[in-house]
């Protein structure tokens, strides 16, 4: 497996052993250039795509499911918008998992409230979901993802296993505040871009082509194409006979541990 500490150990001797040959020949310093170049362009890569392991272990899918079961997942919420998903996913005997903005609980705690009583599942994903999380120190990973934690707590009674990092994005201080968090990260390999893509056409094509056993899905609760998009999904995985079971099963992974006294 391809991983940060495995590249970087690998970069660094590949500059040291040029720099030691540029003590005896001559070495064109763009060369040094070039070599670093490299190694920002697989770091970027790698921490961008949640799936590559880079920097933390994913689960992104289960390829050993052999029976049409497939997981639905939901960023960014709660909102306004998770009432109508909520109603939806009743509608069609579907169960899902939230991952929750800190601050989007503080907003809507009955939202929350409703969708562990209606028996989904919620995770952590972050209590600012900024756009400079992946810069943020260990320290205040670390803070974000208790400060979020607490406030599902609230609501589950039980300690958070279930983590999202904004955006998909992984570093090395994620992957510190992990270690001390203890959270599990749960990805995808069906990416909707709902997110930012609004023609419900695309969003639907683009997630029906991917559908395989054992998949997980991203959507997000935040928006009404989002749930215009759902009914419609749901609809085709009804129709080929796919049944939307939590990730807690698919994965075979506990979201949520008892506290122990």
């Amino acid at each position: 497996m391809i991983t940060h500490r495995n590249i970087s150990i690998f970069f660094i001797f590949l500059l040291l052993v040029l720099f030691l040959l540029s003590l005896y020949t001559a070495i064109n310093f763009w060369w040094f250039v070039f070599i670093v170049l490299i190694w920002i362009g697989i770091n970027a890569f790698g921490s961008a795509r949640i799936s590559s392991n880079y920097h933390v272990k994913a689960f992104c899918n289960n390829p050993s499911e052999t029976e049409k079961k497939m997981a639905l997942t939901f960023d960014d919420g709660p909102s306004e918008f998770t009432l109508e998903v909520l109603e939806l996913l009743k509608k069609y005997n579907a169960k899902a998992t939230f991952f929750c903005i800190g601050k989007n609980i503080e907003k809507h705690p009955e939202i929350l409230q409703k969708i562990i009583s209606e028996g989904h599942l919620v995770g952590n994903h972050s209590y600012s979901h900024s756009k400079f999380f992946d810069f943020y120190h260990e320290d205040k990973v670390v803070d974000e993802l208790r400060k979020t934690d607490q406030l599902l707590e609230k609501f589950t009674s039980k300690k958070i296993n279930f983590f999202r990092p904004p955006y998909g994005v992984t570093t090395p201080s994620i992957r510190r505040a992990l270690k001390v968090t203890g959270h599990k990260v749960i990805g995808w390999n069906i990416r909707s871009l709902d997110g930012g893509i609004k023609n419900q056409d695309l969003i639907l094509s683009r997630i029906k082509k991917r559908v395989s056993p054992g998949g997980i899905v991203l959507l997000h609760d935040t928006a009404p194409h989002s749930v215009l998009v759902l009914e419609q999904f749901l609809q085709f995985l009804q129709q080929n006979n796919y049944e939307v079971v939590s990730v807690e099963e698919l994965l075979n992974l506990n979201a949520y541990e008892i506290e122990r006294g």
